[in-house]
């Protein structure tokens, strides 16, 4: 939320530079998160001065420029070329000097330099309207008042105003402070604590009259409960044109492009007062009926941008007595704004119920300033108040008579919130006791009445503009926010507790492996868990039990789901990094995924590893290596091993998202499916690399994950052996039965065995091949004969021979 520095010391008389100010509304919890300055013309017109065209002759070599000698004030006139068809001798004009500095209308610097234009020199530049800021002609340069002495800075001439701004980052629950008053008055309970005296100054309806009842609009509010406070008036023979400088300058410096004075108004007073506004052209309404209520579904209403737009049952509406005129508390509809032909106007300010506006501002994905403060909840005492201020705003720059009784459809009042004030609670909550003279000068500071005093507390009566100020919690941290937190004493004592954690714990065992991964070079990603509901389509093997979860209120339509599987973000980081020469990836992320079966909500936890490209790069002494199966398979066996699972099977995957993978299980339980994802599911996320992806049950591995004490044994003394087998196997013979059927062959000399060459083709029988494997055997007690290692080679390759058929090459 911007505030305007000028703006704010129209309520409250300030002599102090913004960043006291700003520092006291960051401690008061309206935190400022920077201030920028602010000029209503760009430059401030420095360099620009007031000249005297002496002379005025035709330039030699161009038909259409003209060679002035104008004087600036200096020693000497000086020559300007210029190419302005009403430029003439005698005329007082605005000369940009050399060095100056001047702003196009997008903002962009040029500087004007001394320079030839066909052979002519020329020390400056005398300006047009445009060239100046000061408005959009550009038709010839702008003739000044002859009485202006030369010389003068044109910002002396001109109304320049400067402010500063500040950026205030302001919390859902502070709907109080969404304007400048608002910001005043919390000012005004910072300063008193400060002992400095201030009085707000509030803007004086007292001589809003009536002039004549020409204009009446029968009013009708058919949703008292989307609507509790409903006002209105009608002004008359108004002239509809641009604003005055000062209103503009307001409204440009918190970033508001001014449109006409009418409209110009209504914004002035939101942000002046929080109070949202909105004016209708009384000639478009029909029947001269004013109805507040909603539409049937489906009903198709047009928004002042030009968007048609499908209305809900519970919109609430503002129409006449035949069509919508407004999305209410959102947005006006195309065809009742003021425009320069309206010369009556309804004005509207009422309180609209938050919830309703919310809803319908999100349905329609509508956000404007009306709706940002309807949602929060305004002050529905400020209602009629705000109406006459606007009315006469209107009145003093737009002209005309206000021309009705004011209409205050208000059937239920509201009271103001009733606590009861603890002194022992206080002091609880805050950690110290606050004197409760100073308690009473703070709640007087913030409007809170002190209705009664007891030993035990005070009854106290909360003004309807702080809706957020509803229970004692509510007031301490009122008092706390105005005391300051930083004149809260510390003990110099720090008291501390250490929670005694299980090793087996969920984030204990999640930092021990995103270490470990991290150490291995893959990255930690999170990512969100809504996700486009179009990915459900690539799940081939979804299981009709389990549902998607969908939002109810849904930020966008590629986010309206909460993700079924980790597969799919993770496919959207890679892309990302992908379509951005970052090829190279090794990526993991620990999270949830979701699933409805039945009337239950599922969320298994899950750890997802990718990778994909090149696991080593290129270089002067060894080529590029690209990911491969192999080196996932040994990642996803490191995580398990370091959890403690020795006893791993493996079998093919039946996910349907690999092209080909493996699962491995503990004790008849799936751990972690992996393998190369399928390019039909890569293509719908434009990527063309191969993935190799990982996604492991965790619950499933924290449930499994034992207690058992670290065991070691000592690095053996004695040195191993390697023997190697070439064997012709038939070629469904699989690398893990050769594997299988060793260990279970020699179990106490046999330590490890690998395949390091498989060979199908040419010089071999159909339907055979061939595998070269190697046998590690060692004895932890002495060192192997050759006799021993020829016995365990022999019974190895009989086993082969019996069981697979396998003959010796």
């Amino acid at each position: 939320m911007k505030i305007s520095y000028n703006w704010l010391k129209q309520f409250i008389q300030i002599d102090w530079e913004s960043q006291k100010t700003g520092e006291l509304l960051t401690d008061l919890g309206l935190e400022v998160e920077g201030v920028d300055k602010f000029e209503s013309v760009k430059g401030g017109l420095k360099g620009i001065v007031v000249g005297h065209v002496l002379s005025c002759e035709k330039h030699t070599n161009a038909d259409k420029l003209n060679v002035t000698m104008v004087d600036i004030g200096l020693e000497a006139p000086v020559q300007i070329v210029c190419g302005a068809k009403n430029v003439a001798a005698g005329q007082k004009v605005p000369v940009a000097t050399i060095g100056t500095t001047l702003y196009t209308a997008e903002g962009e610097a040029w500087t004007i330099k001394k320079g030839k234009i066909r052979g002519e020199e020329s020390f400056g530049m005398i300006c047009a309207e445009d060239e100046l800021g000061l408005g959009s002609s550009h038709e010839g340069i702008m003739v000044l008042d002859k009485n202006l002495k030369v010389g003068t800075p044109c910002s002396e001439v001109f109304d320049i105003e400067e402010d500063e701004v500040f950026e205030i980052g302001l919390t859902p629950n502070r709907a109080d402070a969404m304007s400048h008053f608002g910001v005043a008055r919390d000012l005004k309970a910072g300063l008193k604590q400060k002992e400095i005296t201030k009085e707000l100054i509030t803007p004086s309806t007292s001589h809003f009259n009536i002039n004549d009842r020409s204009l009446k609009i029968d009013v009708d509010v058919l949703k008292t409960e989307l609507a509790p406070r409903y006002c209105g008036v009608t002004l008359s023979n108004l002239i509809v044109q641009p604003s005055p400088t000062w209103l503009q300058n307001r409204l440009k410096s918190i970033g508001l492009t001014p449109k006409n004075n009418v409209v110009d108004a209504t914004n002035y007073v939101l942000h002046e007062l929080g109070q949202p506004l909105h004016a209708f052209d009384t000639a478009k309404i029909k029947g001269n009926k004013i109805l507040v209520k909603t539409l049937p579904k489906g009903t198709k209403f047009t928004t002042l941008d030009g968007v048609e737009r499908t209305l809900h049952e519970d919109d609430l509406m503002i129409c006449d007595a035949e069509k919508p005129l407004c999305l209410a508390g959102i947005f006006g509809g195309l065809g009742s704004g003021v425009t320069e032909e309206t010369t009556s106007i309804f004005l509207e300010s009422a309180y609209f119920n938050p919830v309703s506006i919310r809803k319908s501002a999100k349905r329609h994905a509508l956000n404007t300033d009306a709706s940002f403060r309807f949602e929060r909840g305004i002050d529905i005492e400020n209602v009629e108040y705000s109406l006459k201020r606007a009315a006469l705003l209107i009145k003093e720059i737009a002209g005309g008579e206000i021309t009705s009784d004011v209409y205050d459809l208000y059937p239920k009042k509201h009271p103001n919130f009733e606590v009861f004030l603890a002194f022992e609670k206080i002091n609880k909550l805050i950690g110290q006791e606050i004197p409760q003279d100073t308690i009473k000068s703070i709640l007087a500071s913030l409007d809170i009445k002190v209705k009664n005093v007891t030993e035990a507390g005070m009854g106290l009566e909360v003004p309807s503009y702080r809706v957020d100020v509803q229970r004692q919690v509510d007031v301490i941290e009122e008092i706390l926010r105005v005391y300051g937190y930083n004149n809260v004493a510390f003990s110099q004592k720090l008291n501390a507790s250490i929670a005694t954690t299980e090793a087996t714990a969920d984030h204990t065992i999640q930092s021990t492996i995103g270490n470990s991964l991290a150490a291995k070079g893959y990255f930690e990603i999170l990512t969100n868990s809504l996700t486009n509901p179009d990915y459900t389509s690539l799940l081939e093997d979804e299981d009709e039990e389990r549902k998607s979860i969908e939002i109810i209120n849904p930020l966008s339509g590629d986010l309206s789901v909460l993700r079924r599987t980790s597969l799919f973000s993770a496919l959207e980081a890679a892309s990302y990094n992908i379509n951005r020469r970052r090829g190279n990836l090794k990526l993991f992320e620990f999270g949830k995924t979701y699933y409805a079966k039945g009337d239950k909500r599922i969320e298994p936890k899950y750890l997802s590893i990718l990778l994909t490209g090149d696991t080593v790069q290129d270089n002067w002494t060894t080529k590029a290596v690209p990911a491969n199966f192999f080196e996932l398979k040994s990642i996803v066996k490191s995580v398990l091993l370091r959890l403690g699972f020795s006893d791993l099977k493996s079998q093919p995957t039946t996910s349907t998202i690999f092209s080909e993978g493996l699962t491995f299980t503990n004790k008849k339980k799936e751990l972690v499916s992996f393998g190369l994802v399928k390019k039909s599911i890569l293509k719908h996320f434009d990527i063309k690399q191969d993935i190799l992806y990982a996604d492991f049950d965790w619950g499933t591995v924290l449930k499994q994950i034992t207690t058992s004490p670290v065991t070691f044994k000592e690095i053996p003394k004695h040195p191993e052996v390697k023997r190697d087998f070439a064997l012709l196997l038939d070629d469904k013979a699989t690398y893990r039965e050769l594997h299988d059927l060793a260990f279970s062959t020699e179990r106490k000399y046999l330590k490890d065995m690998t395949l390091f060459d498989v060979y199908e083709g040419e010089n071999l029988p159909e339907g055979k091949k061939s595998y070269a494997v190697s046998f590690t055997l060692q004895d932890d007690k002495s060192t192997l004969t050759e006799k021993q290692i020829e016995k365990i080679m022999s019974k190895l390759q009989s086993t082969y021979e019996r069981n697979l058929g396998a003959i010796l090459r």
